[in-house]
């Protein structure tokens, strides 16, 4: 009978702490092997541990659950948990997020780190509650490069009347259009074969995107242009948030954390190792940009800009230190 007992009382045990096991589903645009799914993986494992088991992901990467904008507002709409994102179509929800977007605001990597842990970037992160979304962490996508079908691009002439692909966001429209550009916004799993039938002659990504999407298999140019440097965020919906207690919404900040770190590392190392990949894999590669064209170019595109957003607060990225 102390047997029967026993086992009742283990069996009881394991069902409640099945019960108690709550799986939270997180999406992403890339691979599970790119930079999103590296950072995404170290979120992961920091909830499952944090959190004694009781919180584990389900991860959705490659669009599985469609494009980077589909998915911030299925988070929104509390259908999805978690989204690790680009910032492209974020100002479409947080419209004061759209400033960092902006063309040739961030000097390097370590400008642009700096501003986002600093002041700066968790103001942003305010911002976000009271659209019906909650951000974790600033994340990181890299700096983002041109490719083509039709030519290399050293300046913006280069690349005027081009069809290129983009994300659906207005201040990387407006400055692309600056540099002669056709932007074409289109959802990001559909790029590969827009690219790969001709519907668009270019995309623009980050090397780490480059690589881990396989475009050197339908491009034939990159052009190291650098023009926008594209953060990332980890966003979660107010929904799951209010079901957490005040310790396992700290495992969740202290997991986004951990997950930016991983992430930004996995882009150190795709920029230092993923341009001599993309060339030995056979893409044309223009590492030397007259950049200062590009730059000339944007005036125009800037001086709406400083309307949108006021000359100071970009002055104030610009010149942080």
């Amino acid at each position: 009978m102390k047997i029967k007992t026993l086992a009742a009382g283990l069996a009881a045990a394991a069902l409640c702490a099945a019960q108690a096991q709550t799986v939270v589903k997180i999406g992403y645009a890339t691979t599970a092997t790119s930079h999103y799914g590296v950072g995404t993986n170290a979120f992961c494992e920091e909830i499952d541990k944090g959190s004694q088991g009781r919180y584990k992901c389900q991860q959705f990467p490659s669009g599985a659950l469609g494009g980077e904008r589909e998915m911030v507002e299925a988070v929104q709409l509390g259908t999805l948990d978690l989204v690790n994102t680009s910032t492209g179509p974020v100002g479409n929800f947080v419209p004061e997020v759209k400033v960092v977007d902006i063309p040739f605001l961030f000097r390097d990597y370590e400008h642009a780190r700096k501003v986002l842990d600093g002041p700066i970037g968790q103001d942003l992160l305010t911002k976000f509650p009271a659209k019906g979304l909650v951000a974790l962490a600033w994340t990181e996508n890299g700096f983002r490069h041109m490719t083509n079908n039709k030519r290399a691009i050293v300046k913006p002439t280069d690349a005027a009347g081009l069809k290129m692909r983009t994300m659906e966001n207005k201040v990387h429209m407006e400055g692309y259009r600056a540099f002669g550009i056709q932007p074409t916004p289109m959802a990001f799993p559909e790029v590969f074969g827009a690219l790969q039938q001709g519907t668009v002659d270019g995309q623009e990504n980050p090397i780490p995107v480059i690589l881990a999407s396989k475009f050197v298999q339908v491009q034939k140019h990159l052009s190291l242009t650098g023009h926008v440097y594209s953060p990332a965020l980890i966003i979660t919906s107010p929904r799951l948030m209010a079901k957490l207690n005040e310790a396992d919404k700290k495992v969740f900040y202290e997991a986004a954390k951990k997950a930016a770190v991983a992430q930004r590392r996995k882009v150190n190392e795709d920029e230092a190792n993923g341009i001599a990949q993309l060339e030995k894999d056979g893409m044309s590669v223009v590492k030397s940009v007259d950049g200062q064209s590009f730059r000339d170019a944007l005036k125009p595109a800037y001086a709406s800009y400083a309307k949108e957003f006021g000359a100071d607060n970009i002055r104030r990225i610009q010149d942080f230190k």
